[in-house]
Parts: C-alpha cells; sequence; structure tokens
C-alpha cells in the first residue's frame, strides 16, 4: 500500500468513497471510530468475519497511537472504501520527535493477524514534533492471517 494510493484527483463515478473522522486523541472516542469502520465495512457488503475483524483493527490501531499521541492531539482517521476492500489511516501528532510505533508488541501481532495488510508512518514535523501512524487494509472476506 502507498501514498499514491491516498492521492488522487478530481472525484468521478466509480471512484472511490473516502470518510474522515477527527477527533481528540482520547481513548473515550476510539467506539466511535471503531462504530464508523463497522458501518462503511458493512455497508460494503463484508462479510462478519470481516467487519469484526476490521473494526477490531481499528480499534487496535488508534488505541496504539492514542498511547503516544501527544497531549491536545488530535486522531485522525481516513477510511477509503474501494471495491472488495477498505484501506484505514489513522494518525497522530506524536508526544516527541522520535516516538514512533513499536512493532514488536503483542498488540502490533493483533493487526497483523486482523488486517491483510499493515503498516508504520512516521514524518518529522517542523515543530519539533512528529506524526505517527498506522495503515492498514482489509479485504471482504478475505481469511486472516
Amino acid at each position: 500500500m502507498s501514498d499514491r494510493d491516498y492521492a488522487g484527483s478530481t472525484a468521478t463515478v466509480g471512484d472511490p468513497s473516502t470518510v474522515e473522522v477527527r477527533t481528540t486523541a482520547s481513548a473515550a472516542l476510539i467506539p466511535t471510530i471503531r462504530a464508523v469502520a463497522s458501518d462503511l465495512a458493512a455497508r460494503a457488503d463484508f462479510d462478519l468475519d470481516a467487519i469484526s475483524d476490521l473494526r477490531m483493527a481499528v480499534d487496535e490501531a488508534c488505541a496504539t497511537l492514542v498511547d503516544v499521541a501527544a497531549p491536545g492531539s488530535r486522531l485522525h482517521c481516513t477510511f477509503r472504501v474501494l471495491p472488495e476492500r477498505i484501506q484505514v489511516r489513522a494518525e497522530v501528532e506524536a508526544a516527541a520527535a522520535e516516538t514512533t510505533v513499536s512493532t514488536d508488541t503483542f498488540g502490533w501481532r493483533v493487526l497483523q493477524t486482523l488486517a491483510d495488510e499493515v503498516a508504520v508512518q512516521h514524518s518529522p514535523g517542523a515543530d519539533g514534533r512528529a506524526t505517527v501512524g498506522i495503515v492498514l487494509d482489509k479485504r471482504a472476506g478475505a481469511p486472516t492471517r
């Protein structure tokens, strides 16, 4: 999955649907984002297992990011609904420039199991803080790893 997957020009008929959710980076608001993921997957005719996997993957990704977020920062989630799959990008402003998401944790293994593809993103910020994100891809009805 590349950044070009999210880059685009003007929308035309047949283009993927994109939904963005921005909230305070707070664990209390993660259920709202999880509900959006479930609803989008159901509307895209995902099977029940794939809906559940996406919901849990979004929950784990957001919880992981909230843990590394700078106080008062925003959690920004973008959902791209494509034929047979949904791509999710979640990101926060990190507490410090060197902050990143650890990929050697149980939570990361859970993400790898629930999503068909998962990756960490890290971008330095102009103010000395970084933007940290998790990008995942879930296919409708695809077996999990």
